[in-house]
């Protein structure tokens, strides 16, 4: 059996098409991986064993039948609880919806059963998608598999440790500021941030809604790209969801950089960045360079005004984007209050986590009347000069390299105690949500401790396919990276 969990998403798929094994015993692996793992890693908000291999079951039975032949039927896959449903609780790690049910599924949670993926539950979260470590979660911290006394990253951190622990064969996530990216980094394994609009936001529960994006986490690049062509579609239901022609993202695994110009910004290496993060970065670049991609240094301009752009406004869409949370219609309702005001105030404080207070506050006080013009309005105008100064950027450059974080998972409990450094984790993640562009991460070495390093590529919007490219093309160089499982 566990030779199934050394399987990548694609290698599982191809054996259980060819009867090597079946989606039944895939899930019965995972389901005993998180058996024996879970407890102390925490990855899973619901897990839900019954409904998965039934699922497992009625797909296989389509496989054999010869009606799910892609590249992805039958592989168990983790969703993160931000993502309606249909009949599984939905939490987002949250108290005020830890009794939600949804009545529907979000879109890209449809495409991957569509595809014939097997559910297996929903992934711990930041609460509401709102920090960096998985720490604020209602229900207690994810552990990094590479070392429990580390965090995972987040929000995306129970995906990203769920497929590290192999207790998935890969997951999805969700992008606000570097929520799939900076985890990826921090637990070993590829994630993806697509462009803004590629994949459907209908069915994920908003924490800012210019800002959020779907994607893959998953063990290595061919998986992660699968994954994106799969979960990427036009969806009505979404006004922000994009019709695109070229979401073949397979058809861009090439092991090919000759001719592609890739710029290092200058201000990415500066103070405040791991000299062993630093290195690692650097190495990967020059072996880029080495397989016959060009690499020059620049100047990204405003990377010092991305922090507190992205919290003006991710801040301020947050506290409209949960003014829906009342205790009225669903979720967590006080069991003692007088009269209708009261239980708003007494349901929300209750409900809700110091860290998504923190936010709702500071993006009510950003959007008030008094501060508008100097707060919300001024962040809207900088967004535009960043987006100003990636488009200057990829008119000479194919892609920009740098590091995904600027150390590696620091440990549990350093990161809730100073919410400004916190903050500044995301220096590397946030201006690419900002600019609606796609970014990937993967593992380009081990610090001293033998944490993972993360590699990030940005590209200009609906680049994907050269960042899919790049990203192969190193990791073919880099050779296999060790899994946490077996790191001893």
């Amino acid at each position: 059996m566990s030779d199934i969990l050394d399987m990548t998403a694609v290698e599982l798929a191809a054996a259980i098409r060819a009867g090597k094994t079946t989606a039944v015993e895939a899930t019965e692996a995972v389901l005993a991986r998180i058996e024996e793992k879970d407890k102390e890693l925490n990855c899973y908000v619901t897990v839900c064993r019954e409904k998965a291999l039934a699922q497992a079951e009625a797909v296989q039975a389509k496989i054999e039948a010869g009606e799910l032949t892609g590249a992805l039927a039958g592989v168990p896959v983790a969703i993160k609880d931000n993502m309606c449903t249909e009949g599984l609780l939905t939490t987002c790690s949250s108290k005020i919806l830890g009794n939600f049910v949804p009545t529907f599924s979000a879109e890209a949670v449809l495409n991957l059963e569509k595809a014939g993926a097997v559910i297996i539950g929903k992934t711990n979260m930041d609460e509401f998608a709102m920090g960096s470590t998985t720490e604020t979660s209602a229900f207690g911290e994810t552990k990094n598999p590479w070392n429990t006394e580390h965090v995972p990253g987040g929000s995306s951190g129970g995906s990203a440790a769920a497929v590290a622990a192999e207790e998935c064969f890969y997951a999805l996530g969700s992008d606000t500021g570097g929520s799939i990216r900076q985890p990826a980094s921090f637990c070993g394994v590829v994630g993806m941030k697509p462009t803004y609009g590629t994949v459907s936001r209908y069915g994920l529960i908003a924490y800012g809604s210019s800002l959020d994006q779907i994607g893959p986490l998953a063990k290595d690049v061919t998986d992660c790209a699968t994954i994106l062509e799969v979960i990427a579609s036009h969806d009505e239901k979404d006004s922000t969801s994009v019709a695109r022609e070229d979401t073949d993202f397979t058809k861009a695994l090439v092991d090919d950089v000759k001719g592609m110009k890739i710029g290092i910004p200058k201000d990415y290496f500066g103070e405040g960045l791991d000299e062993e993060v630093k290195n690692a970065v650097l190495q990967a670049a020059k072996m880029l360079e080495e397989k016959g991609a060009m690499v020059e240094e620049f100047d990204l301009s405003l990377v010092d005004y991305a922090i507190p752009t992205y919290y003006t406004i991710a801040a301020a869409e947050a506290s409209s984007n949960l003014e829906r949370f009342d205790g009225i219609k669903y979720g967590y309702r006080t069991p003692d209050y007088e009269g209708l005001h009261n239980m708003y105030k007494k349901s929300r404080s209750e409900g809700f986590g110091e860290e998504v207070k923190r936010r709702i506050m500071l993006g009510s006080f950003v959007l008030s009347s008094g501060y508008y013009d100097a707060y919300y309005l001024k962040a809207l105008k900088v967004k535009a000069l960043i987006k100003k100064a990636f488009d200057d950027a990829f008119a000479k450059y194919d892609m920009i390299l740098g590091p995904a974080a600027p150390t590696t998972a620091p440990k549990l409990g350093e990161s809730l105690t100073d919410p400004i450094q916190m903050y500044l984790g995301d220096i590397y993640t946030i201006a690419v949500n900002l600019a609606g562009l796609p970014g990937i991460s993967l593992p380009c070495g081990r610090d001293s401790k033998g944490l993972p390093i993360g590699l990030q590529l940005i590209g200009d919007c609906f680049q994907e396919k050269k960042l899919i490219q790049a990203a192969y093309t190193y990791e073919k160089g880099r050779g296999v990276f060790p899994s946490a499982v077996k790191k001893a």
